[in-house]
């Protein structure tokens, strides 16, 4: 695929995403592919992120990491974060560890493709390439997504579907994982 996933949706405008950690177009460090990798130092810890500009009315935000080149018909989804309040613009290091400890107050993580409660780090298997990972913030209208029926035992693609028509703006960064 060489397109945004977001292509095919209504489009919406951006806002400015930011991270110390991972880059746009930039390889995605070793510490946020999978522990399960088994290389040195992976470590599934979900990236920092800050963001602004968003527009006014917004009442929430939704943070999503999908990987469009996962050798499956439907890619996968790695993180999936729900509910963070509209005075939250920023997300620590790690805040996507298991438990949820991390998290602003309200949020929830639906579980990711592979049924984790958590940011599942990058797991490109070989031969497969080069993989791009589309760290989105959606900002929206509504101030909980339990409003609109999803819970913490939601998929990714729910989850999605749900904030659809409620997405006022998304900024999104790609880093890539895997073969270049």
């Amino acid at each position: 695929m060489t397109t945004s996933p977001y292509d095919r949706l209504p489009q919406v405008p951006s806002f400015e995403l930011t991270s110390t950690d991972v880059k746009d177009g930039q390889p995605l460090p070793v510490a946020h592919y999978s522990a399960r990798t088994g290389i040195p130092g992976a470590a599934d810890a979900s990236p920092q992120l800050s963001w602004s500009g968003f527009p006014d009315g917004t009442r929430s935000f939704a943070v999503t990491v999908y990987d469009p080149d996962a050798p499956t018909p439907s890619g996968f989804w790695h993180w999936a974060l729900a509910d963070i309040p509209a005075s939250v613009t920023e997300l620590p290091t790690g805040a996507g560890a298991p438990g949820g400890q991390a998290l602003p107050e309200g949020a929830f993580h639906v579980p990711n493709d592979a049924r984790l409660d958590f940011y599942a780090g990058a797991m490109p298997p070989p031969g497969t390439g080069k993989h791009r990972y589309f760290i989105a913030v959606h900002a929206l209208d509504v101030p909980s997504l339990k409003d609109l029926g999803v819970s913490a035992e939601s998929t990714p693609a729910t989850l999605n579907f749900s904030f659809l028509g409620h997405t006022l703006a998304r900024a999104i960064i790609t880093p890539w994982g895997g073969e270049a």
